[in-house]
C-alpha cells in the first residue's frame, strides 16, 4: 500500500464520518433553535401572566375601596337617619306636653 492508497483510504473513511457530523451538528442547531423558542414563548406568556394578575389585583383592590366607600356612606347614613329620629321622637314628646299643658289629651 503506498501513500496514494492510504489517502484515497483515508478520504473514504474521513466523508461519511463528516456527513454523520455535520447531520448531528445541524440536529443540534435545529434543537437548540426550537428550545430557544419555546424559552422564548414560555418567557413571553409568563410575562403576560404576571401583566394580568397585577391588573387582576388592581381591579380588585379598587372594587374594595369602592365597596368601603360604600360602607362607609351607608352607616354615615345609618346614623343621620337615628340622629333625625331622636330628633323627631323629642319633637313629638314637647308637642304631647306641649297638649298637656293647654289641657288636651295628647
Amino acid at each position: 500500500m503506498d501513500a496514494a492508497m492510504l489517502t484515497a483510504l483515508g478520504a473514504l473513511l474521513a466523508a461519511p464520518v463528516a456527513a454523520a457530523a455535520a447531520i448531528y451538528g445541524s440536529r443540534g442547531a435545529t434543537r437548540a433553535s426550537r428550545e430557544g423558542t419555546v424559552l422564548t414563548g414560555y418567557d413571553s406568556l409568563t410575562a403576560r401572566l404576571i401583566g394580568e394578575r397585577d391588573k387582576a389585583e388592581a381591579d380588585q383592590a379598587a372594587a374594595e375601596a369602592r365597596e368601603a366607600a360604600v360602607r362607609a356612606q351607608a352607616e354615615a347614613d345609618q346614623k343621620a337617619g337615628e340622629a333625625r329620629e331622636a330628633a323627631l321622637q323629642a319633637e313629638n314628646a314637647r308637642l304631647r306636653l306641649l297638649v298637656t299643658d293647654l289641657g288636651g289629651v295628647p
